[in-house]
């Protein structure tokens, strides 16, 4: 019986390593679009409401990571087989609020979800400057943008994994905190148990969250399922 720790390896990827980053955008595509692993279908909630195809996906996640992956926070969990299972990909930039739509054609519904992204990250920002008396700036919050694993076994311990890597990194480099959206019970579950991230809670004593049932482009998502997008947290 092979452990968990021969059967993946870890690594954080660099740009000089184009075709694992090309596997790692593929491995978050698939995840984020849907895939079935082990007779489970794996889906991000808003992808799956709106019609995002594969193609418009994968290519928003390579120019993410093209554009990020220098900065040192994208793990990956390769199999026996060099197979990308995992990818954990962050960054270190303080948020941006573009505040118009930006996609067009086929991919113009992903406007919904920057929309949704940038409104609890504007709300987080305002009650950061509050408490801070200031603005974030580049270096300060190492944001956890995307997680996807395809890995039929242990997907628990390859979050953790790659997870750990991430937060080791940022705790080196003299980061103050993790931050990222949890757009569903499932990502929020594993973040809280293996990463120690909480649901932010404003200077009012608030989540910080966007409500599907608000949105008229994602009410169709079943509470069940999700019941919004969550800023969440956890101090270094």
């Amino acid at each position: 019986m092979q452990t968990t720790q021969e059967l993946y390896t870890y690594e954080i990827i660099t740009k000089e390593q184009p075709d694992l980053i090309q596997k790692a955008a593929e491995c978050l595509a698939r995840t984020f679009i849907g895939v079935d692993v082990s007779g489970k279908w794996v889906q991000e909630p808003m992808v799956g409401q709106l019609n995002i195809d594969y193609e418009d996906f994968y290519q928003f996640t390579k120019d993410y990571l093209d554009s990020t992956v220098e900065q040192g926070y994208c793990a990956i969990a390769q199999d026996i087989h060099q197979n990308v299972v995992g990818v954990l990909a962050g960054d270190t930039n303080a948020p941006e609020i573009i505040g118009e739509d930006i996609f067009e054609g086929s991919f113009y519904d992903m406007n919904v979800i920057l929309r949704v992204l940038e409104d609890v990250d504007k709300r987080f920002m305002e009650d950061y400057k509050k408490r801070n008396g200031k603005d974030i700036e580049d270096g300060e919050l190492l944001h956890l943008f995307m997680l996807g694993v395809i890995a039929e076994h242990d997907r628990h311990e390859i979050i953790q994994q790659l997870g750990e890597k991430l937060i080791a990194r940022a705790q080196s480099q003299g980061v103050k905190a993790v931050l990222g959206e949890a757009t569903n019970p499932k990502s929020l579950r594993v973040m809280e148990k293996y990463h120690n991230m909480k649901k932010y809670i404003d200077l009012q004593g608030n989540y910080i969250v966007h409500k599907y049932q608000d949105n008229s482009k994602l009410n169709g998502i079943p509470t069940s399922v999700a019941d919004g997008t969550y800023i969440i947290i956890r101090e270094l």
